[in-house]
This record gives C-alpha cells, structure tokens and sequence, in this order.
C-alpha cells in the first residue's frame, strides 16, 4: 500500500527533481497518512462485519472459527448462516439444474473405488496411533517401513478435494439417459477438503458440462456469462462481481483455458467460481481409455469434452453478507443521529423474511393472533423470527436496529387495532417506511413481493 501511494505521489506532474526535499517530504507524509486511513476504515469495516455476524446468528462465537469464515471456508455457522448458505445452495441448484433441459443432478461417494484406483491427488485419512505404532516398529529397516506406511494408507479412507471425479465417473451411466446425445450436464452439491488450506472443508457446487470438442470454448463463454449474472443478480453493488481469464501460466495441467469469478472483498479479490475447459484426457483416463463407450453423437462420433464449472459457496456467504452490509444514519425519536447498520441481503436470501412483534395491550390475544399469522406463514414457506416471545422489554427503535441488522425484510407490528379491525402495521428493512394493511393481505402481499424480486 505503501508503495503504490509513494508512486500515485511520483507520478505527478509538479514532482520534479528540482522540488524542494521539504515538500516532497510533505506530500509523502500526506500520502501516507491517506493510505493509513484507507487501511483503518478497511480494518474497521471487515472487523464490525466479522463482529456482526457474530452478534446476530450468522457464524458461531470463537476466534478460530471467524477466521475460518473470513478465509472462505467450512465454518460452524449460526442459525441464520445456515439459512442463508441454504438458501443460497438453492438457488444455485435451481439456476444451472432448470436452465437447461439437459442438466441433471447427482451425488457420488468422497473415495469411490474407480477414484481411488488412480492414485493421484489423494488425500487419507489416517488415525494417528496407527500411523505412529507403524513408525515404531524398530526392528523395521527403511524399505519395510516405508513398505508398511503404504500399506497403512492403502488401507484408509480416502476423502475427495473435488466433485470432478465423481462426475466423470457417472459419465457413462448417465449416456443412455441421453440417448448418447450432446450437450448434457451433470451437478452436485458438497462438502471437499482444500489441501492448501490445511485440509479444512470448503462447502462446493460443481456442474461438469460435456459437449463436442469443436463447441468447448464456446460452452465454456456461455458458462461465463450465465454464472456472472447469476452472481451479480443477488448482489446489492453488482460491479463487486467480475470475470478474468486466467493465464496461460496459471492452468491446471488438463485445462486449455479458464475463467474466474472474483469478488472484491474490502481486503483484496477473491476467486468465489472457477471454470475450465479441459479437453477429454481426464475422462479417457477416468475410463482407461475406453474410447469407443465414451463416444456420442453430435454429428459425428467423438468422445466429448469437458468444461467444469466449480464454485465455493461459503465464500460466496461471505461475499453477499460483504457485499449487503450498509453504514446509514438515522434519526431516533429524539432527534438524535445513530449510525444504522442494515444487511440488505437480496429478498430470496435472507435467511428470515418477516418478524413478528406486539405492542402494548391485552398480551394474550395479541400473542394468540401472533401464533395464528406464524403459522399461516411457515405453511407458505416464509421463514419467521417470533419477536412476540421476547421476554425482556425492549423499544420498537431497538427492535427495528436488531432486525436491520439480522436482515430482516419486514417488522409486522400486531396492536390492539388489529383486534378492533384487523389492522396491523408493516415496517420495510430497506425503506423503514411503516404501512398500515389488513390481515387477511399480508401473506399474499409477502408471498408476491418475495416471488417478483426472484424474477428480477
């Protein structure tokens, strides 16, 4: 950072040698100052991030398990970071699984036997008193130990770092579904462990698209495009989404060519989807060369290649919660100005869609009124944040900043109006404006406004 302000300041016009040494050190100072600054307010805005998904049920308590999170892995999430990977899992599933007639969904074993057998890129787990009552065996010489290690470790487990395998794997099953016919796609949905990040797990979807090998790169511009929109259509700032070709220096050894979907985190870029176009050397080898059951029509017979569309879906967690974090100022009820924090998560999202509360009045006929509409909603599949079993008393202002802050889309307020004429009061997360509708409308009124933001 440092550097790059040093060379924003040598780069202007009215720097020359002959300036004066003061005022360059002037404006270094000046510079470093700005670019301290800009790393404190980046600092702050991750860590109240960090604190408040801590704080309102998005990730579980514990220094080691924010850091997880932070570095877009497999964390223990909170209640409503759980819903929100869910619904975000779900979305996804339904984006690639129905945008075309010929993507269909599978689930394969972590450690297969045809996966295995390859031998390469395995990950074991093994049992530490095993593997060290193998290494004190002291009448072993170096040949035999090592010979009893790879024994050790044929016989473990393994664990996959991928969903490839299993999907081309499931290639020639899936053939005569399709009447050996291309293009088709085969998806899932799981856990795998990231060697580079100590073997930790990483929550991954993955859609492996077989086509004709003329067609690839063609397929894989199309992946590209579906899956940036996809990515920006739930985002508050879609910009922070973009796409780079990656290098020819940078591919895997399969691969021809490759795409990757960053997002801009206040500290840096982040890849949250990765696609390549790899040819069909891992499918001939997954198939020991088999050419003549992996071939297919698409106007001539050829074995097909493959583009993989991988995706990390805990970072893309971390990214909308990022990405739907704003700073506003608000006013209270006594004029004074507070700094209101709201997740704006995308409507289809948030993990919880309405909040239902009381105010003052005959308690239980409200709370019977509550239990009625709460059950109402679950039945339609909106997801509800029983405010009215509060026990400690606390302001609607203070209600309201909490909700903000988990990301709930609507306050429903029931009073003693809504006993006399089923009158009930509606606060909006994103305009805080509070309207005033009967009963009997706000399941549809919830249910149409989640359905029209989805199709957006």
């Amino acid at each position: 950072m440092l550097t790059l302000c040093v060379r924003n300041v040598l780069s202007r016009r009215f720097f020359t040698f002959k300036t004066k040494r003061c005022t360059v050190t002037l404006l270094l100072q000046h510079s470093w100052r700005r670019c301290s600054t800009a790393q404190t307010e980046t600092l702050d805005r991750v860590s109240m991030l960090l604190q408040l998904c801590v704080d309102r049920y998005y990730v579980s308590p514990g220094q080691t398990n924010v850091e997880l999170f932070q570095r877009g892995l497999c964390c223990n999430y909170g209640p409503l970071g759980m819903e929100l990977r869910r619904n975000l899992l779900d979305q996804w599933w339904h984006s690639v699984t129905k945008s075309r007639a010929q993507v269909f969904g599978i689930n394969t074993l972590s450690g297969s036997r045809e996966t295995a057998a390859l031998g390469q890129g395995q990950l074991r787990i093994v049992e530490y008193e095993h593997l060290k009552q193998s290494v004190e065996q002291k009448e072993l010489n170096k040949e035999q130990l090592i010979q009893e290690v790879h024994m050790l470790l044929q016989r473990s487990p393994s664990t996959r770092t991928n969903l490839l395998q299993g999907a081309l794997e499931q290639f020639v099953p899936s053939l005569e579904l399709v009447n050996r016919k291309l293009p088709f796609g085969l998806a899932e949905t799981g856990l795998c462990f990231q060697p580079s990040e100590g073997s930790a797990e990483v929550t991954q979807t993955s859609l492996v698209w077989f086509c004709s090998p003329r067609t690839s790169s063609q397929w894989l511009d199309h992946w590209t495009r579906q899956r940036l929109k996809w990515w920006r259509k739930f985002a508050l700032s879609p910009s922070s989404f973009s796409s780079s070709e990656v290098q020819q220096e940078e591919l895997e050894e399969a691969a021809s060519r490759g795409v990757r979907i960053i997002y801009d985190f206040p500290w840096g870029q982040e890849i949250v989807e990765t696609l390549w176009s790899r040819g069909d050397a891992e499918l001939l080898s997954i198939h020991k060369g088999a050419r003549s059951k992996l071939q297919c029509r698409d106007g001539r017979k050829s074995v097909p290649h493959v583009v993989s569309i991988t995706a990390n879906m805990d970072r893309g967690v971390m990214a909308f919660l990022s990405n739907s974090l704003q700073q506003l100022k608000r006013e209270d009820s006594k004029q004074k100005l507070h700094q209101r924090k709201v997740l704006k998560l995308h409507p289809v999202l948030a993990p919880i869609k309405v909040a239902l509360n009381i105010s003052r009045g005959a308690t239980v006929e409200l709370r019977q009124v509550c239990e009625g509409l709460l059950q109402e909603f679950l039945e339609a599949k909106i997801s509800v944040w029983p405010g009215y079993l509060e026990t400690l008393p606390t302001s609607m202002e203070q209600l309201n900043a909490k909700y903000d802050e988990m990301g709930v889309l609507f306050t429903i307020v029931i009073g003693e109006n809504t006993l006399e004429s089923g009158l009930l009061q509606v606060r909006n997360r994103d305009t805080t404006i509070k309207e005033t509708m009967h009963i009997s409308e706000i399941k549809n009124f919830l249910f149409r406004y989640i359905s029209a933001t989805d199709n957006i």
